[in-house]
């Protein structure tokens, strides 16, 4: 066997030899793990049930609780049920003093346990969660973390239904405020102490959309509550949330508009087509009820009034005016029809009599004094008053009637005056009604998005 050979064997046995004692320092890494959990977590030598001592192990101070979170997604925002859904990463970090072990140097970083059961927890709970879930596909979300100094972090991931109370009066031009509380159930501050993770505590995933809402800010906070049982420790994070107004825009406001203008159509049509009038009367009023009533069923039953009902129920009161305005101009034209006809039958009436008087003071004429009539021309002398009288009233009644002007000319399109006043309730509609609802809406706009601004506190 050559020298080559020799090289070449002695290569391999080498690098068996590494490979071996690689193996066996991993080996010897990982039992080191598992001593140190046996060491630290052994039985008898960690009681889960005790809390951790205070700072630099004081044992009267209270054990302090460092809270941050991660909000992954909000999914949606409920206003009739007032409350909203969120799925967030939820962190804790404390310090306990049993739980120190040797890091061999730096190499052993941190140790990781995925049973919560095994080391002391903070008895913390969501005071205003109504739902809640873990999450444990593919496996639990959950994992601790456990330092050489004592450090202990735990992070699970949760899904939560939070309520919200809700101020509706400014609805769909508000602002709501929905906070996440949490606090200890059993320890008093004596005992246990939230605190806010200094830095950033909460921190949200970028491009979070919701579908009518935008997140404009939050804040952390805190919210101690004194009972008769002690003072207990809180947390709260309060998200602002502002309300999306294009799609109310689009879908109430706009609609609602387009079907009171539609109920002026009315003023334009004529008088006689009642069927008309009356059908687009009916239907805009119940199109616009139908609206009302769609919106309503989606928001909570509250004391107050919102700015949605104002709206809604002054467009349904414009819509329901359009409809009497028609009642009224129907009225006033029967009404001046029949007074007309009764006119009609008193200057028939009276024509008839006046006819009936010339007839009779013609005859007078030529009855009177017929020996002096055969002998006599018919004309009288210019002497003899009652043949004077008698000419008048004959020239009276036999004159010719006057032109009329183009005002008579105008009103006589019309049988009376009666009937006239029925067609000037319309004009004056058709001019009245845009004004006054052009100025509800500038009173509106100005009001509510005023107390907007004004309300727009955090």
């Amino acid at each position: 066997m050559g020298t080559g050979h020799y090289f070449w064997a002695i290569f391999y046995f080498a690098s068996l030899c590494s490979a071996s004692l690689a193996n066996n320092a991993k080996i010897n890494f990982r039992e080191k793990e598992k001593k140190v959990l046996d060491q630290i977590l052994g039985a008898g030598k960690y009681d889960a049930r005790i809390r951790p001592s205070g700072i630099n192990g004081t044992e009267n101070a209270p054990t302090l609780v460092y809270v941050n979170m991660f909000l992954r997604s909000i999914s949606k925002i409920d206003d009739y049920k007032m409350e909203y859904s969120v799925q967030l990463t939820f962190r804790e970090q404390w310090t306990d003093e049993r739980l120190k072990f040797d890091d061999i140097q730096g190499r052993l970083k941190y140790l990781t346990l995925t049973e919560a059961n095994r080391v002391w927890m903070p008895d913390l709970f969501f005071s205003n969660e109504k739902e809640g879930h873990f999450h444990n596909i593919i496996m639990p979300n959950v994992y601790i973390r456990i330092f050489p100094n004592g450090s202990v972090l735990y992070s699970i991931r949760i899904s939560l239904t939070l309520a919200c109370p809700m101020n509706l009066k400014l609805y769909p031009l508000d602002r709501q405020i929905c906070s996440l509380r949490m606090a200890s159930y059993g320890w008093t501050t004596n005992d246990l102490v939230f605190l806010w993770k200094e830095g950033d505590p909460v921190q949200v995933v970028k491009n979070l959309h919701l579908p009518r809402f935008t997140l404009e800010k939050f804040l952390t906070d805190y919210c101690n509550s004194k009972t008769n049982t002690g003072e207990y420790s809180c947390l709260k994070v309060d998200l602002l949330f502002k309300r999306e107004f294009s799609y109310y825009l689009i879908q109430i406001y706009i609609p609602c508009c387009m079907l009171v203008i539609v109920s002026w159509v009315s003023f334009w049509l004529d008088q006689g087509a009642v069927p008309a009038r009356v059908s687009l009367g009916v239907t805009t009023l119940l199109t616009m009820a139908t609206q009302t009533s769609g919106i309503n069923a989606s928001l909570p039953p509250v004391s107050y009034t919102k700015a949605i009902d104002v709206w809604t129920g002054v467009c349904l009161t414009f819509v329901f005016g359009a409809l009497l305005e028609f009642a009224l101009v129907n009225y006033a034209s029967r009404s001046g029809l029949n007074k007309a006809n009764i006119h009609k039958e008193n200057m028939k009436k009276k024509r008839r009599d006046l006819e009936q008087a010339s007839l009779d003071a013609a005859s007078d004429l030529l009855d009177t004094d017929s020996n002096a009539t055969f002998a006599m021309p018919l004309v009288r002398h210019p002497g003899d008053p009652m043949a004077l009288e008698k000419l008048r009233q004959c020239e009276v009644h036999m004159q010719p009637p006057k032109r009329p002007n183009c005002c008579k000319t105008w009103l006589s399109k019309f049988p009376t005056r009666q009937c006239s006043r029925s067609k000037r309730i319309d004009v004056i509609s058709r001019i009245t009604f845009p004004l006054v609802f052009a100025l509800f809406n500038l009173v509106y706009w100005s009001t509510y998005l005023f107390r907007e601004e004004e309300d727009e506190t955090f």
